[in-house]
């Protein structure tokens, strides 16, 4: 009995279908990522661990920095400046929530005095950021 030995191939993994599944991949998670920009001020915002996800699109946002600052949508305000933006938008729709986004060393009653010119003007949907 003679044996005849077979060539034998080189094992190879092909590329080519790992690159098409990862670029496949790539493309989906650009397409499926929300990409949300937020004014950015130098806010530390308060942790809390049992925090849900807030999914606002149409919202008023009022931050405080550490100062006492008020913002109203990325722009700096007085309070005056504040409640005449709040009169202006409560005319035109006042079902709109509030987010409050405001420094973990601010004061309670700055954000109690943003919650209660909320109220005021009847945004009664007002929500507190956490981190």
């Amino acid at each position: 009995m003679s044996y005849t030995k077979r060539s034998q191939r080189k094992p190879y993994i092909n590329i080519i279908p790992l690159v098409d599944v990862l670029t496949v991949l790539l493309f989906f998670f650009i397409v499926t990522m929300q990409f949300k920009q937020f004014k950015v001020l130098n806010i530390t915002l308060p942790e809390i661990k049992t925090a849900g996800i807030n999914q606002i699109d149409d919202q008023i946002v009022l931050m405080v920095d550490e100062l006492g600052k008020i913002f109203y949508n990325g722009v700096s305000v007085s309070i005056e400046q504040l409640k005449e933006s709040l009169i202006a938008t409560s005319e035109m729709n006042s079902d709109l929530s509030v987010l409050i986004m405001a420094d973990e060393g601010t004061e309670l009653k700055i954000i109690t005095k943003l919650m209660d010119l909320c109220r005021i003007y009847q945004f009664n949907q007002i929500r507190l950021q956490s981190r």
